[in-house]
């Protein structure tokens, strides 16, 4: 009897001026037990020898070269359109994977028809012991529950669960599934740039009937930040609070958005007064920035609702909220506020 061909996973690794990191994640993947995949390379416009590097150490490697830096969701999109995989990994540069993280992503994904997406365990690179991120939980205010968010690696960790949304950083899916929740032909809001993305698309995931999981066996490392660390505050506030309105307004169902973003604009608008009280003006502005562009593109938004609830949407929210919910202290909000987050976690 022949062994069964190993299914072809697509790693897409979006660039942007990531040369520093290249080393380390591309070197970490050659090393990887599970060899059946491919890498796609799509990078924004880098300026540092990027696309030269993997070139030239990596000559297998599918290149995408962008003309201007067009963020993370659409860069990822070029990325998913190309894939050949029955699986599509979307991976971030400054990450250095284990050798079998790969093998441990695909045998849960291949254990349930229902699992669609999994998440790795993501420590930090610098600190090995401490999570980056177990990955994140919807609350009734509209602002993710991040669980195991710089908490440090424990046993109660080692269980497979179900998540509201993976984290962008490591986070792979069935290509068929992804194929389903598309809305013209992108599976990341293109208009997102940065922030959100795989919240929005995991939540159309999460109504077309399908569950995402976090695989606890798969371990990889990564530099939190090292992106985004190079945009300012005030432009990761704008395109966060942009985007987690704009994607409510299309994925939730008519009841749930009533009752949560009434409470989520509340609570935007009294972080943004909180935020000029402490002489944050560009905080202040961004916040405020985020809401109008909702109000100035709700006719684009609503038509995309409108394909989202009558095509992709299979359950209800009431069905999969159980298994996506949270509902935190408000404890937790201040401390994520501060910055402080020491929270006590809701498990």
């Amino acid at each position: 009897m022949g062994m069964k061909k190993k299914k072809l996973v697509s790693i897409v690794i979006v660039n942007w001026n990531g040369l520093a990191w290249l080393s380390d994640c591309f070197g970490s993947l050659a090393a990887q037990r599970y060899k059946s995949y491919e890498i796609i390379f799509v990078d924004n416009a880098s300026k540092d020898g990027s696309v030269a590097w993997v070139k030239s150490h990596y000559p297998k490697t599918k290149i995408v070269i962008n003309k201007t830096n067009l963020g993370f969701a659409d860069a990822n999109n070029i990325g998913y359109r190309i894939a050949k995989g029955d699986y599509v990994l979307f991976l971030n540069n400054d990450t250095r994977v284990t050798k079998t993280f790969l093998t441990e992503l695909v045998i849960v994904l291949d254990s349930d028809e229902q699992i669609a997406g999994v998440q790795s365990k993501i420590l930090l690179l610098d600190k090995p012991d401490t999570h980056d991120s177990v990955g994140a939980f919807l609350t009734p205010t509209g602002f993710l529950y991040h669980y195991g968010f710089g908490k440090k690696d424990k046993a109660k960790y080692n269980k497979q669960i179900d998540l509201y949304t993976a984290k962008g950083a490591c986070m792979m899916f069935k290509k068929s599934v992804l194929d389903m929740v598309a809305v013209d032909d992108n599976i990341f809001d293109p208009d997102y740039f940065a922030y959100f993305e795989e919240s929005d698309m995991c939540h159309r995931v999460w109504i077309a009937g399908y569950k995402i999981v976090y695989a606890y066996k798969s371990v990889i490392y990564h530099k939190m930040g090292a992106t985004s660390s190079s945009m300012n505050s005030a432009f990761v506030q704008y395109h966060s609070f942009k985007n987690r309105i704009n994607s409510y307004v299309k994925n939730l169902d008519l009841v749930t958005l009533w009752k949560i973003m009434p409470v989520h604009v509340f609570f935007s608008f009294c972080i943004a007064w909180y935020m000029l009280i402490r002489g944050k003006i560009m905080f202040w502005w961004a916040i405020h920035r985020a809401i109008w562009w909702n109000i100035f593109f709700l006719k684009r938004t609503m038509d995309y609702r409108a394909y989202i609830q009558k095509v992709i949407r299979k359950k209800s929210d009431s069905h999969i909220f159980p298994n996506i919910m949270k509902h935190p202290n408000f404890r937790y909000y201040i401390s994520f506020l501060s910055g402080k987050y020491d929270y006590e976690e809701t498990a």
